[in-house]
């Protein structure tokens, strides 16, 4: 197996000239990206970094940040990939669980990331506007590191929303051929302009955008921090082709004031994903932008694509799609065994795009993949044509009075009330029914009954209960300004105080 940086130096060798990495007016082509990633793993050997080192990446998406990642693995290092909105004492877990010897740090975060690194000596360099000046300075190392099937390419921390985080080991193998499996799924190829508002610190715009563009010749324009305006307007400037995003996203595209004046003619395909997709969104989008879209689900520890809807294959909205090439999937009941289609059940992965195991952690592995299949914590069914559905996280069910309730379908209805813009359910103990339903939600701009919001929380609860069973409809109904979202956009539950 070949290490993953050899799809940067095949696509530098087929199309030298071709832009790669583009953000407003800077332009690097396949051959430059090539050049810089050679005198990044320059600069780790001038540093002293060894093969198979972790090195800390924590940047958002900028146009140093893909020359540092492949040069990271061409060296033969391991990436580990950090959010940038992280405190200083988060980096310093993050460092020191690793043992990343070296971090390069965006400028901006600095502040942060001094203390930590000092605090777990690691070295640093930040990623200002000197940076590409000493790369200059460099002498690149053209060799590309050999890497077998099992070597560990990135360390991804999960969302530690159980306990604290866990870095799912992924290795060249598995990013490689996930990335094959985006390629083909999207039909990306040379003369594709691939948003990537996604960030490449997380394994969705890593694999999908960043990966499967080098990968397929294709250019992403990067966008560091998602203004659904800006997004806008990128789309229209550098004529994106393929746009990935996750739900909230695209509704904030919706939902844009000025949307109706952009040239949005280019785009041809939206990939969502990150979590549920409300149909809703789903046909105003396609209505809207004249582009078809297509849902998929995969995880960080799946690196990630395992279901998608695809073009050539059956697509029915509302779903996860069919697992793709090379993808075993499972519904599983609470003793493991296959429960029958159309029943609801945990589901399990299996393959070549399953993790290795999470770092130095063999209990929390042994946990998660018992029998070598993946259990991701997702309850969903499947049909009878083996197409797949999310029916909710397997901790977010809520349990009210004996009845399991699924928020993603109580959500769903909120999406269709006219004034709704997001929606957010979930469960509190409750004395009587163990748990009770809440509901928050952010409205549209101008949106009806705005001016008085407890007479509007009560239509919008009243309008949930004419449309589900009487266990399931949301007891309160609190109006936000915004719902609290995590750096992918995803709606972030647990910080939802009720």
């Amino acid at each position: 197996m070949t290490n993953l940086a050899t799809i940067l130096s095949t696509s530098a060798q087929r199309n030298p000239a071709g832009i790669a990495i583009k953000m407003d007016d800077i332009e690097i082509s396949f051959g430059a990206l090539e050049v810089l990633s050679a005198k990044v793993a320059g600069m780790l050997a001038a540093r002293g970094v060894k093969p198979g080192d972790r090195v800390a990446l924590i940047s958002p998406n900028l146009p140093q940040m893909p020359p540092i990642y492949y040069g990271i693995l061409r060296y033969g290092a391991i990436v580990v990939p950090l959010n940038p909105l992280l405190k200083a004492r988060e980096v310093a877990y993050h460092l020191r669980d690793s043992g990343a010897t070296l971090a390069f740090a965006w400028e901006g975060v600095m502040g942060e990331v001094g203390p930590a690194a000092a605090e777990t000596e690691t070295d640093t360099i930040p990623i200002d506007a000197a940076f590409m000046g000493l790369l200059a300075d460099v002498e690149p190392l053209l060799d590309i590191a050999a890497a077998t099937k099992d070597d560990t390419a990135v360390i991804l921390y999960t969302s530690g929303t159980t306990g604290k985080p866990k870095g799912a080991e992924l290795t060249h193998e598995n990013l490689r051929s996930n990335a094959e499996v985006s390629v083909s799924l999207f039909g990306s190829r040379d003369g594709d302009v691939i948003f990537g508002g996604l960030p490449f610190f997380h394994i969705f715009g890593q694999t999908c955008a960043l990966n499967s563009a080098v990968m397929a010749g294709a250019t992403v324009t990067i966008l560091p921090k998602f203004d659904p305006a800006k997004a806008l307007e990128i789309i229209q400037r550098d004529k994106v082709t393929i746009f990935e995003g996750v739900p909230t996203m695209y509704i904030a595209l919706l939902r844009t004031p000025g949307r109706e004046n952009y040239d949005l003619s280019s785009l041809r395909l939206a990939a969502s994903g990150g979590s549920a997709l409300p149909l809703e969104i789903l046909h105003e989008f396609e209505t809207t932008f004249g582009a078809t879209m297509l849902e998929g689900y995969g995880l960080s520890e799946t690196s990630p694509v395992v279901t998608f809807n695809q073009m050539d294959g059956i697509r029915k909205p509302g779903s996860i799609g069919q697992a793709v090439t090379g993808a075993q999937l499972r519904i599983l009941d609470e003793a493991g065994n296959d429960v029958e289609p159309g029943e609801v059940g945990e589901i399990a992965v299996a393959g070549p795009y399953v993790m290795k195991g999470y770092w130095n952690n063999p209990e929390a592995t042994a946990a998660a993949i018992p029998d070598g299949w993946f259990r991701t914590g997702d309850l969903g069914r499947k049909d009878e044509d083996d197409v797949f559905f999310i029916v909710d996280r397997k901790k977010d069910m809520i349990l009210r009075g004996g009845y399991n309730v699924y928020p993603r379908e109580i959500e769903e209805v909120l999406y269709e009330h006219p004034a709704v813009a997001e929606a957010a359910v979930i469960g509190r103990p409750d004395a009587v029914h163990g748990e009770e339903i809440y509901a928050a939600v952010a409205l549209k701009a101008g949106a009806e009954g705005a001016d008085d919001p407890e007479a509007l929380a009560a239509s919008i609860r009243d309008f949930v209960k004419d449309r589900v069973a009487g266990y399931k409809f949301p007891r309160s109904v609190i109006i936000m300004d915004s719902l609290p979202k995590g750096p992918t956009g995803k709606i972030l539950k647990r910080e939802i105080v009720i």
